[in-house]
């Protein structure tokens, strides 16, 4: 039975059906032709893989990420970043790198931040002089940044899958995320001095002081978020049981900090500052990760208020979101949710066909007998993951394989989490692998190129991320470290 779907999805992919689709047809034609389970199972299995309270989130990072696309929040960050690097040269390029970084720590999409970033930064590389198909290889690769930096939507699932920790997951990615993004600036510095490359990058650099110009407006809204939480919210609900209190404190912070933004908006010179700047672009992944590791909110919380927050500055402070436009961004954002939700029933069926027919546990014995040591497991994983990647979408090929090898990994001792952070960065290699590659078509389209073209300036690329994925395998620390020290 395994055989005979994977030869179907195979073939489906040949001829270039869609992923969901194959995945699909595989499993019916297993539950119908090669197995004794009724038809029904179909539809349940689908619906019990999409019943899970933390895929909430998918859809709401999706909108959130295409709200700030269009509400001028991506370009407020490629500002701020372009304040920093952006003088030095090739500072354009390593722009593209942190600004991709910036916003992945919101949109948890590499989609997304392709088309957020690319739209602004490729026409921007191309002016300056870099080659179209190298800057659309470096977007394409600078945005698989997205899945790697929380909160990251393949890190969601591969929580889901594994019954691991959603919020140690996002904890564990920042180091590995952090790694990359420096490794390919660096790269990129050094490429483009090799080849005489930015000289003029330098030109309609913002300073940084003005880029943060209205940070001393923001520390006093957070000033009054505090006093209002911890003194007048405290005073306010003496006598009152403790969860009474919190809910008081938060409450009163909220708003007496709402208000001292109203003031502010209400003062002509203020108010030209504020809209400028691009502080409140930046304040949006702090209060999303701040939010999440001070516990405030869960992960699946945090999505929709990525989504208010981007709502409301875009349309009341930055003023680029018209009412009309919410619809527009609304119907973009339903179907690409659909279209990650409809992979995910698939997969889940695919998945539990696989498991009746006792796969996991053969792969896992053929494993302990065949890879003696935890290197070597890592390795041949990875070497597989490569290959799979560059077939199978991200989501698809973690619900699939992770319920398979995390029990193997656990069984070598390796840390479930540590394990979840290597499959997400060696999967998110097949966003810029040819043929699946999703990251290089959406590059491709921004920079009107064709995915044949830039493949050869993809190698390099390819090489440095080869690399930080073999020191965030076998550097446990890297992953681990915060997560201990958080949750340990």
């Amino acid at each position: 039975m395994t055989t005979a779907m994977i030869l179907t999805m195979l073939v489906c992919f040949a001829f270039s059906i869609s992923v969901a689709v194959s995945i699909g047809l595989a499993a019916m034609l297993g539950i119908g032709v090669f197995s004794d389970a009724n038809l029904f199972e179909l539809p349940r299995q689908a619906f019990i893989a999409i019943d899970k309270f933390p895929l909430v989130a998918i859809p709401f990072f999706i909108l959130a990420g295409n709200l700030m696309e269009n509400g001028g929040i991506s370009r407020r960050l490629v500002d701020f970043a372009k304040s920093i690097v952006g003088g030095v040269q090739g500072g354009l390029p390593m722009t593209c790198v942190l600004t991709c970084m910036i916003f992945a720590a919101v949109s948890g999409s590499s989609v997304a931040t392709t088309f957020a970033i690319g739209a602004i930064l490729i026409p921007a590389l191309i002016k300056h002089g870099y080659p179209r198909n190298w800057a659309a290889a470096l977007q394409a690769t600078s945005a698989e940044l997205g899945v790697v930096i929380p909160p990251s939507i393949p890190m969601i699932l591969f929580g889901v899958s594994a019954e691991v920790s959603i919020g140690e997951m996002f904890i564990a990615g920042f180091g590995p995320g952090v790694l990359i993004g420096g490794a390919l600036m660096l790269f990129v510095y050094l490429y483009c001095r090799w080849q005489g490359w930015g000289r003029q990058d330098g030109d309609g650099k913002l300073p940084i002081a003005t880029a943060l110009q209205d940070v001393g407006a923001l520390a006093g809204g957070l000033a009054a978020f505090w006093l209002g939480n911890r003194v007048v919210g405290a005073w306010w609900a003496a006598g009152m049981s403790e969860q009474d209190v919190d809910r008081i404190t938060d409450l009163t912070g909220v708003l007496l900090a709402a208000g001292y933004f109203v003031v502010l908006m209400l003062m002509p010179r203020m108010r030209a500052a504020l809209l400028a700047r691009s502080t409140f672009a930046l304040l949006m992944p702090v209060i999303i990760l701040g939010g999440i590791y001070g516990g405030v909110f869960t992960p699946t919380e945090a999505s929709v208020v990525a989504v208010f927050y981007a709502l409301l500055v875009g349309i009341f402070i930055y003023r680029e979101v018209r009412p009309r436009d919410v619809l527009e961004v609304l119907k973009k954002s339903v179907v690409s949710s659909a279209v990650i939700m409809f992979i995910i029933a698939n997969a889940g069926v695919f998945a539990w066909l696989i498991d009746r027919a006792g796969v996991p546990e053969q792969i896992g014995m053929w494993l302990r007998g065949t890879l003696q040591s935890p290197e070597l497991f890592l390795l041949g994983v990875n070497a597989a993951l490569f290959a799979i990647g560059m077939f199978i979408e991200t989501s698809a090929a973690i619900i699939v394989l992770a319920p398979i090898l995390v029990p193997v990994a656990v069984h070598f001792g390796i840390d479930p989490v540590h394990f979840g952070i290597v499959m997400v960065v060696n999967l998110a290699l097949g966003m810029i692998t040819p043929p699946f590659g999703v990251n290089l078509f959406a590059a491709c389209t921004v920079a009107r190129t064709s995915v044949d073209q830039i493949v050869s300036r993809l190698v390099p690329f390819v090489a440095v991320v080869l690399g930080c994925l073999m020191v965030v395998t076998y550097v446990p620390t890297l992953s681990l470290f915060l997560r201990d020290l958080l949750y340990r």
